[in-house]
C-alpha cells in the first residue's frame, strides 16, 4: 500500500493547508480582532502536524504513485482539512462547539454551503473570510491545487488529479499534469478575479466581493450577510451573480479552450448545450410559474427564476428567496435539479450533467433494441463512442449515490428529523448543495440538528464531494492488503 509515501503526501498538504489560514489571520489583524490568534494556533497545529508527517516520512517515496494510493492521499487529505479547519472556527468563539465548527469547515471545503451560524453578521471578518476561502480552495481542489505549484507531487499526480476532480472522465488539457492543474487554476482566479471587479462597480466594498466572487466561482453559497445576497437589494448584482454561477457549473476545460481561441467551444460541447437548454427552461418554467401564481412583473419573476435555478443546478446555494414558499411547480423544478448538478469538471456538485446525458442514451438505446433487436450502434457523446465501462460505472456511481441518499436521510429521521428535513438535507448535503426544505430551508439553517446529524451530514458532504468512490474505498478490507 505505501501507507508512508501516502501520509508523507497528506502531511504536505497539512502544511499548506497551515500556511493558507494565516491570511485569515492577516484579515483579522487588519481588523484588529482579537481572536487573529485563533487562526495563528490553527496555522500553527496545522503545520507543526504537516511538516512532522512530510520530514518523518518523506524518504519513503515510491517511483509512481498507484491508483490506491492516490484515492488514499485525497480521502484522507480531504478529512484531515475538515479536522483542522474546523480549529481556528472553534477557537475564534464564533462556534458553540467543535461539532458545529467541523460542520462548518466541511461544508466549507466541499462548497456546500450549510451553514449553522444563526447570526452570520456577528461573526467576525475573520472567520467570514476564512469559510470563503475554504470554499475557494475546495472548489477546484486544493490538491489540483498542489500538483500545479509543486513539482514533487508530480509523481502519481494523474491519480491525485483523478480521485480529487469531479468528472467521470478528467480532461486532460496539456501533456503534463500539473501543465493542465496550472492551466484550470489560472482560468479559476481569472474569472474569481473579474466577478470582484463587477460586484465592486455594483457597490459591494472589496470585503464582501471577493467573498461572494470566491463563493460563487466554487459553487460554494457561504455569503457575509444574514440574507444572502438579497441583502445588497441590488439587481445588478443578481445578475452577475447568476452569470458567474452558470459559468461555474461549465466545465472549466470548456472556459481554457474559449480563452485559447476556440470560441465555438461551448457550443460543440454536447454536456454544455444540455447543461445551458436545461438551464433555460427550468427558468422559464419557473418565471412563468412566479408570474402566474403571485403576480409579479416580467422581469422580476425573471431575475429570480434564473437566480434560483442557478444557485440550485450549479449547487451553489445563495438565496433571494425563499423558494419554501412557493407554488409546489417551481419547488418540483427546483427539486429535479439537486438530482441533476453542474458539469462534469465544473466546480459543481451533483451526480453530474454527463452521467445524466449518459444514462438518457442508454435508455433510449435500449428503447431501440427492442424495436430493433438486431442493432448494432454504439452510444455516442461528442462525436465519440462511449465505452461500456464508463457506462457500467455511471449506472454503478447513480446507484450508489442514491443509497447514500436514502441512508442519510433514514438516519436523520431515526434522529428526530422530520421527513421534509431528512431527506432534503440528505440530497442537498451529499449534493453539496447547501439548503434544503423545512427546518434546514433557505430562510432557515442546521444549527436545530442534533450533534450526531451534524457529524453525518458533514461526512456526507466530504462523500459527495470526493464522487463517493474516494470515501468509501477507505472502509473496504481489500483496499489497504497488498
Amino acid at each position: 500500500m505505501g501507507l508512508a509515501h501516502v501520509m508523507a503526501l497528506v502531511g504536505m498538504f497539512c502544511l499548506g493547508l497551515g500556511l493558507c489560514m494565516l491570511l485569515p489571520m492577516a484579515v483579522g489583524l487588519w481588523y484588529r480582532e482579537p481572536n487573529w490568534t485563533a487562526f495563528l494556533t490553527g496555522a500553527l497545529a496545522s503545520m507543526v502536524l504537516g511538516a512532522g508527517l512530510w520530514f518523518s516520512l518523506r524518504d519513503n517515496q515510491v517511483r509512481e504513485m498507484n491508483h490506491r494510493q492516490g484515492m488514499a492521499v485525497v480521502a484522507l487529505s480531504w478529512l484531515a482539512a475538515a479536522f483542522l479547519g474546523g480549529l481556528p472556527l472553534y477557537l475564534s468563539g464564533d462556534f458553540a462547539s467543535y461539532t458545529d465548527a467541523f460542520f462548518e469547515a466541511s461544508s466549507g471545503f466541499t462548497t456546500t454551503g450549510a451553514s449553522v451560524l444563526t447570526n452570520v453578521e456577528k461573526a467576525s471578518r475573520s472567520v467570514l473570510f476564512w469559510r470563503a476561502l475554504t470554499h475557494w480552495l475546495g472548489g477546484m481542489g486544493f490538491i489540483v491545487l498542489s500538483l500545479a505549484i509543486l513539482p514533487f507531487v508530480g509523481v502519481g499526480g494523474m491519480q491525485l488529479y483523478k480521485a480529487e476532480v469531479p468528472s467521470p472522465t478528467p480532461d486532460r488539457l496539456q501533456p503534463r499534469i500539473a501543465d493542465t492543474a496550472g492551466a484550470l487554476w489560472k482560468v479559476y482566479a481569472l474569472l474569481t478575479g473579474l466577478e470582484t471587479l463587477l460586484l465592486m462597480l455594483g457597490g459591494m466594498d472589496w470585503f464582501d466581493a471577493v467573498c461572494h466572487s470566491f463563493a460563487t466561482l466554487a459553487t460554494g453559497g457561504f455569503s457575509t450577510k444574514n440574507a444572502s445576497i438579497a441583502a445588497f437589494e441590488s439587481a445588478y448584482i443578481e445578475w452577475v451573480v447568476s452569470v458567474f454561477m452558470f459559468l461555474a457549473g461549465i466545465n472549466f476545460s470548456l472556459h481554457y479552450r474559449l480563452l485559447r481561441g476556440r470560441w465555438k467551444a461551448w457550443l460543440k460541447d454536447e454536456e454544455c448545450r444540455f447543461y445551458l437548454i436545461l438551464a433555460g427552461l427550468a427558468s422559464l418554467v419557473v418565471a412563468l410559474a412566479l408570474g402566474l401564481a403571485q403576480g409579479q412583473k416580467v422581469h422580476d419573476s425573471l431575475r429570480l427564476a434564473v437566480f434560483q435555478v442557478a444557485t440550485i443546478l450549479t449547487t451553489t446555494g445563495f438565496a433571494t428567496a425563499d423558494y419554501a414558499l412557493w407554488t409546489p411547480l417551481p419547488i418540483a423544478v427546483l427539486l429535479v435539479l439537486m438530482f441533476v448538478g453542474g458539469s462534469a469538471g465544473s466546480t459543481g456538485g451533483g451526480p453530474k450533467v454527463m452521467r445524466v446525458m449518459v444514462v438518457f442514451k442508454q435508455s433510449y438505446y435500449e428503447f431501440l433494441r427492442l424495436v430493433h433487436p438486431r442493432l448494432v450502434a454504439p452510444m455516442r457523446l461528442n462525436g465519440q463512442g462511449i465505452d461500456r465501462q464508463v457506462v457500467a460505472s455511471v449506472w454503478s456511481f447513480l446507484g450508489l449515490y442514491l443509497a447514500c441518499f436514502v441512508v442519510v436521510g433514514l438516519i436523520l429521521a431515526a434522529l428526530g428529523s422530520d421527513l421534509a428535513t431528512a431527506f432534503s438535507a440528505s440530497i442537498a448535503c451529499l449534493g453539496n448543495i447547501g439548503p434544503g426544505l423545512a427546518e434546514v430551508g433557505p430562510a432557515g439553517n442546521y444549527a436545530g440538528l442534533g450533534e450526531l446529524a451534524k457529524w453525518v451530514l458533514a461526512l456526507a458532504m466530504i462523500v459527495g464531494r470526493l464522487e463517493i468512490y474516494t470515501v468509501l474505498i477507505l472502509l473496504v478490507p481489500e483496499f489497504w492488503r497488498r
